[in-house]
């Protein structure tokens, strides 16, 4: 089942601003934390080389930038989660995709590598791994796409069948060839799959229940117009 969104519900599900969800992805790990400290902290030691060179003419400026530049670890992940909202609001157009679950297996992926050496003195790379969901989809139309998100907890209720929303983005009208795909929602667990939170997803839930008493209102009004047709009709 695809069904086309208006562009104002597609902006309201992947806002311009970053979310709260978005916020926390990008806030990232502690050494995230201090990388970003250590950007700002050598922005601000430029900025003040800057002044004592130029003197007071670029105060005022170097004041402004300073505080901007100061503040990098509070607003960074902010500015880098409006830009990953931004590549999927550059999409023309948006739907509502329902299909199901096809498969379902886990990988492990390499997320860093450590230096460290070995009894014999020998440096050793040592990856990181980090278990993945690999979550395949599809719908009678042939569609299928294949999401990999870090695994959860609540991914193990997951199986072959269960039913799966998304939103899909395009820049055809008629959604014919799929740009790009969101995070997937399993209704049936109440469970997300998704390495970046790109949906509102309490905006998506309602919007999905929505659809789903539409979508049973016409079916009881196609039964009642079939129970109320005479022999004759046929």
């Amino acid at each position: 089942m695809l069904i086309p969104l208006t562009r104002e519900t597609f902006q309201e599900l992947i806002p311009a601003v970053a979310t709260g969800a978005q916020y926390k992805y990008f806030w990232g790990k502690p050494p995230d934390f201090l990388r970003r400290m250590l950007i700002s902290a050598v922005i601000v030691v430029l900025l003040v080389v800057i002044y004592n060179f130029a003197g007071s003419d670029v105060g005022p400026l170097v004041l402004i930038t300073g505080l901007i530049a100061g503040l990098y670890w509070l607003w960074g992940p902010i500015f880098w989660a409006s830009l990953k909202n931004a590549e999927c609001r550059k999409y023309k157009y948006c739907g509502f995709w329902q299909g199901r679950v096809l498969d379902i297996y886990i990988t492990d992926e390499v997320t860093s590598q450590e230096e460290t050496v070995n009894q014999k003195g020998q440096l050793v790379i040592v990856d990181n791994l980090e278990p993945r969901i690999n979550l395949e989809v599809g719908d009678k139309t042939g569609f299928t796409t294949t999401l990999r998100a870090p695994l959860q907890k609540n991914h193990q209720g997951i199986a072959p069948g269960q039913a799966a929303l998304m939103l899909i983005m395009s820049n055809q009208e008629d959604l014919g060839r799929i740009a790009k795909v969101s995070d997937i929602y399993i209704p049936s667990r109440d469970v997300w799959v998704s390495d970046y939170p790109y949906l509102r997803k309490d905006v998506f839930v309602e919007m999905s229940e929505q659809i789903k008493k539409g979508r049973k209102k016409d079916r009881d009004r196609d039964n009642r117009s079939t129970k109320k047709r005479s022999p004759a009709d046929y």
